[in-house]
């Protein structure tokens, strides 16, 4: 009898436990199967020169193929985009000069005039044509060139040269004429650009005249040579001119405020004296004009 009971039982875990697990494996199925495919982007990199015009061209296809571009930017400072379809609309919240164009033969591209360092950033495309879409990811950097400076220092009875590159991206390449013991430091700038200096300790045999610095950047097509001169001392009338200039503001400002000072004062004591009625003159009253009467005396008339 206990048999019984434990097949019974038995039976009906499993006719239990078996629609439970198909169930689970159809829907896991059917979530897979509704599931759209990731779009991907075609990842590039350029490197344009500072003040350049830039062409970025988003695909090959001709304008005429095209259903609608649509360019997502990512600056350091700000995000926006510039869109066109083939139905006249049109869209652009970047309102920095660039635009959409189409080139000789059809083919769209995003122009951006006079290349800066405001314009380096990521630039998203996306282009949908007839057949097919297109989507890159382009980030875009600048090459600016540097300033070139070169001077001879005076430290310790010892004569150094000094070679500067300021400002330039990337990093400017700076060497000697001369082998020796030069020291090479590099500052980051915030907009991106690199400021490097190389000082030289010139030899006591060694005539600077015949010291060369060279500069390289790929900017240019040539690298740049430079002759380090000594720094002339400032002029004592530079140093005095912004003296005496100071002096003179100085004793001008007093003077005014002595003059506002005494005016002040004048006027107080103007205010505190009480005011004087004119002395006035007693005059005699006059009676009006009697008439005069002569009697005659009739004795010795």
């Amino acid at each position: 009898m206990i048999w019984i009971y434990i097949s019974i039982f038995f039976f009906f875990t499993e006719s239990w436990s078996s629609p439970q697990g198909n169930t689970n494996s159809n829907t896991s199925v059917i979530s897979n199967s509704t599931s759209s495919p990731p779009k991907v982007y075609v990842y590039r990199k350029a490197v344009y020169n500072l003040g350049s015009v830039v062409e970025l061209q988003c695909s090959n296809r001709t304008w005429i193929k095209t259903i609608f571009v649509i360019w997502n930017i990512e600056l350091k400072h700000k995000k926006c985009r510039i869109s066109f379809s083939d139905d006249g609309q049109s869209g652009d919240s970047c309102n920095d000069g660039k635009s959409l164009r189409n080139n000789s033969i059809g083919q769209s591209y995003l122009h951006i005039p006079n290349f800066s360092a405001s314009d380096v950033g990521a630039y998203k495309c996306e282009s949908v044509y007839t057949g097919g879409n297109d989507n890159y990811i382009t980030e875009v950097d600048v090459t600016a060139p540097p300033d070139v400076s070169a001077w001879l220092e005076s430290r310790s009875n010892k004569m150094v040269a000094v070679c500067r590159a300021e400002r330039g991206k990337p990093a400017a390449n700076i060497s000697w004429s001369i082998g020796g013991n030069d020291s090479v430091t590099q500052q980051q700038d915030p907009d991106g650009s690199v400021t490097v200096e190389s000082q030289l300790e010139i030899p006591e045999h060694m005539d600077p005249e015949n010291l060369t610095c060279i500069v390289r950047h790929q900017f240019w097509d040539q690298e740049k040579t430079l002759v380090p001169k000594l720094k002339e001392a400032p002029s004592m009338l530079w140093i005095l001119i912004p003296v005496i200039g100071v002096i003179f503001l100085l004793l001008a400002g007093f003077a005014v405020i002595a003059l506002k000072k005494v005016i002040i004062h004048r006027q107080c004591e103007e205010a505190d004296t009480p005011s004087k009625s004119p002395p006035t003159e007693d005059v005699e009253e006059v009676e009006p004009y009697a008439s005069y009467v002569q009697r005659v005396n009739s004795i010795y008339n």
